[in-house]
């Protein structure tokens, strides 16, 4: 019997955030992406005060973003 993995980590509040804010992840992660020469905090305060984004949903898009960067 095939169980679902649950997704952990940052992307784990991504539901959440497209039922809160009303836009798909994937503007998020795109409006983080094109930001340059930001740390992370300065991301998250950014999104904070210009989108009006929660502080942990901010730094899950931001901490997601970032990880994945560092991958490539």
């Amino acid at each position: 019997m095939p169980t679902e993995e649950k997704v952990k980590g940052p992307a784990s509040y991504f539901p959440s955030i497209e039922k809160k804010y009303g836009k798909p992840i994937s503007h998020w992660l795109e409006l983080v992406s094109s930001l340059k020469d930001m740390k992370h905090m300065e991301i998250v305060a950014w999104l904070k005060s210009e989108h009006g984004l929660g502080h942990g949903h901010a730094n899950a898009i931001v901490a997601h973003v970032l990880s994945s960067k560092s991958r490539l």
